[in-house]
C-alpha cells in the first residue's frame, strides 16, 4: 500500500514542485509594480502642488537617486516582512497584511531617512508614490492570487498531503481539503492510530499505516504537508518526535484542530503555559437579528425598490402579457423564529403548477429537502428569463421592508422542509430568511441539499455587516453569470 503510495507521489512531484516559483514570481511583480509606481510619482510631481514642497527641485535628481533607493529599499522591507514566504499565498488576508504593513514602514523608513540626512526629497513625489504603490501592489496581488486558484481548481500547483488522525476526524479534514479545491491541497493518503485492515476510510481516504511510522511514511510518499487531525497523537511528545524528525526535510507540519465552519473573527489563540490554547467566541446569530442590520434592510430595500421600479414594470408585463393570469405568486414560507409569512414572487409558472408537482416528485424520485429541476416544464417562457436573472425575486424586497426577510440570510423555507429539519438545521430559523445568502453566491441550484444547509448555518453562527456586504457585492456576478439559477 505504501509503496503504490510511493509511485503515486513520485508522477506528481514535478507539478507541486512548481509552487516553489510562486515566491520568485511575487517578487518580480512587486518589483516592476514598484518601479511602475516609481515613474507614476516622477511623471504626476509637477501636477501635485503641497504647502511647502517647493517649485524648483530638480526631478532628474529624484529619479536618478532617490528613485532606485526607494524602490530597492521598497522591496526588501516587503522581504523582510514575510511578503515572499510560501505560507502566504492563495488564502486569507495575511498576504495583503504583510504587503500594506511592509509598505507603510517603508514609508516611514524613507521620511526618517530623508529627514536624519537632510535629503531634500519632493513631497509631491513621496506622497504619490505610495498613494499609487501601495493599491497596485495589493491589486497585483489580488490578481496572481486569482490566477493561483484557478490553477489549483484545475488540479495544478497543489500540495501533497498526508492526514494523520482517527478516522472520523480524517474524513472531516479530508471533506474540506476536497470540497475547496482552490487551497490547493490534494489528499493522497491518511494514517490512523489503530491498524486495520481495510484499505480506505469510510468516505475513501487510502489508509496508509498508524501514526507511529507518520514521519517514515511521509518522507517515503514525498508529501508536502502533514495534518495533524485529532487523534493523531497520544502526548505532545509525540508531536515533537514528529518536528524532530522533519527537522532537515523540506514537509510542513500543519495541526488541524476539530474546528470546522467558523470564521476567523471567532478564533484566536492565546499561548498559555507553553500551550497554544484556542479561544472560540460564541455564535453570532443574535447579533444577526438586532437594529443595524435591521436598518440596513430598510434603507437597502428602499433604494433598490427606487432604483428597480422600471424593472418591476417590466416583469409585471411580461408575465400577465403571457396567459393573462396573477403578476404575482404568493406562496407561504416560514421566517424567523417558525413564524410564516406570505413570500412574494413574480409568477414563473403556469397556473397550476402547485397541482403538477405531486407528478414531477415522483417522477424525480424527491425524497425530501429542497426541491429543484432544470428545465422544468412548469415554468412559462417569460418565467425563464425572470428566473435566469432572479428578477423574480424582486418583489420579495417589499418582505424585506415589511420585516418579514432580510437583504441577506438563509434561504426562506416550506413548512415541509422544516418539518424534516433535526436540531441543528432547525439553527437557520433563528435568523431572517433573505432574498440571497451564501447558499445563493456559491452555487444557488447546483448546490446539494447538505451543502446548502452548511453555508446557511456557517452565516448564522459567523454573521458580520461586512460579510453581509460581501455577499451582496458577489450576488451581482452570481446573477449576472446565471450559474445555478433554474
Amino acid at each position: 500500500m505504501t509503496v503504490q503510495l510511493v509511485h503515486s507521489a513520485t508522477r506528481t512531484t514535478r507539478d507541486s514542485h512548481g509552487l516553489r516559483y510562486v515566491p520568485i514570481v511575487a517578487f518580480g511583480l512587486d518589483l516592476v509594480l514598484v518601479t511602475f509606481s516609481v515613474f507614476v510619482a516622477i511623471l504626476g510631481r509637477e501636477s501635485v502642488s503641497l504647502p511647502g514642497a517647493g517649485s524648483q527641485l530638480d526631478v532628474s535628481a529624484t529619479l536618478e537617486v532617490a528613485g532606485p533607493l526607494l524602490m530597492l529599499g521598497w522591496v526588501a522591507t516587503l522581504l523582510l516582512m514575510g511578503s515572499y514566504r510560501p505560507q502566504v499565498f492563495g488564502a486569507g488576508l495575511d498576504e495583503y497584511k504583510r504587503v500594506i504593513n511592509g509598505s507603510l514602514v517603508a514609508a516611514a523608513a524613507v521620511a526618517v531617512g530623508c529627514y536624519l540626512t537632510e535629503f531634500d526629497l519632493a513631497r509631491g513625489f513621496f506622497v504619490l508614490c505610495f498613494v499609487v504603490g501601495v493599491p497596485v501592489l495589493v491589486a497585483g496581488r489580488f490578481l496572481l492570487r486569482r490566477s493561483l486558484q484557478r490553477a489549483r481548481r484545475r488540479g495544478t500547483l497543489q500540495h501533497r498531503v498526508l492526514i494523520a488522525g482517527t478516522e472520523g476526524h480524517v474524513d472531516e479534514i479530508a471533506s474540506v481539503l476536497n470540497r475547496e479545491t482552490w487551497l490547493g491541497y490534494r489528499v493522497i493518503g491518511a494514517l490512523t492510530p489503530s491498524n486495520t485492515t481495510r484499505d480506505a476510510t469510510a468516505s475513501g481516504v487510502p489508509l496508509v499505516g498508524h501514526s507511529r511510522s507518520l514521519a517514515e511514511v511521509a518522507i517515503e510518499a514525498d508529501v508536502d504537508v502533514v495534518f495533524l487531525a485529532g487523534g493523531a497523537f497520544d502526548s505532545s511528545a509525540d508531536m515533537r518526535r514528529l518536528a524532530w524528525d522533519l527537522e532537515h526535510e523540506d514537509i510542513q507540519v500543519v495541526i488541524a484542530p476539530s474546528v470546522t465552519d467558523v470564521a476567523a473573527e471567532r478564533v484566536s489563540i492565546r499561548p498559555v503555559g507553553g500551550m497554544p490554547l484556542i479561544h472560540l467566541e460564541k455564535p453570532r446569530s443574535r447579533e444577526a437579528v438586532r437594529r443595524m442590520k435591521r436598518t440596513f434592510d430598510v434603507v437597502g430595500s428602499l433604494a433598490l425598490i427606487l432604483a428597480f421600479s422600471p424593472v418591476f414594470a417590466l416583469a409585471a408585463w411580461k408575465v400577465w402579457r403571457n396567459d393573462g393570469g396573477p403578476v404575482l405568486f404568493r406562496q407561504s414560507r416560514v421566517g424567523r423564529d417558525g413564524n410564516s409569512f406570505s413570500c412574494l414572487k413574480f409568477r414563473t409558472m403556469v397556473t397550476n403548477a402547485e397541482e403538477l408537482l405531486a407528478k414531477l416528485h415522483a417522477a424525480a424520485g424527491y425524497e425530501g429537502g429542497l426541491f429543484k429541476m432544470e428545465d422544468d416544464p412548469r415554468v412559462t417562457k417569460p418565467g425563464q428569463w425572470l428566473r435566469r436573472f432572479s428578477v423574480d425575486e424582486l418583489p420579495q424586497l417589499f418582505n424585506v421592508l415589511r420585516g418579514d426577510m432580510s437583504l441577506v440570510g438563509p434561504r426562506p423555507p416550506l413548512a415541509h422542509e422544516v418539518a424534516q429539519y433535526d436540531d441543528d438545521v432547525a439553527r437557520r430559523l433563528r435568523v431572517r430568511p433573505g432574498m440571497t445568502g451564501l447558499w445563493q453566491v456559491s452555487g444557488r441550484s447546483d448546490l446539494s441539499w447538505s451543502e446548502a444547509i452548511r453555508l446557511d448555518l456557517y452565516y448564522v453562527d459567523n454573521w458580520s455587516m461586512v460579510q453581509d456586504l460581501t455577499i451582496l457585492f458577489r450576488t451581482f456576478s452570481a446573477v449576472f453569470s446565471s450559474r445555478g439559477a433554474y
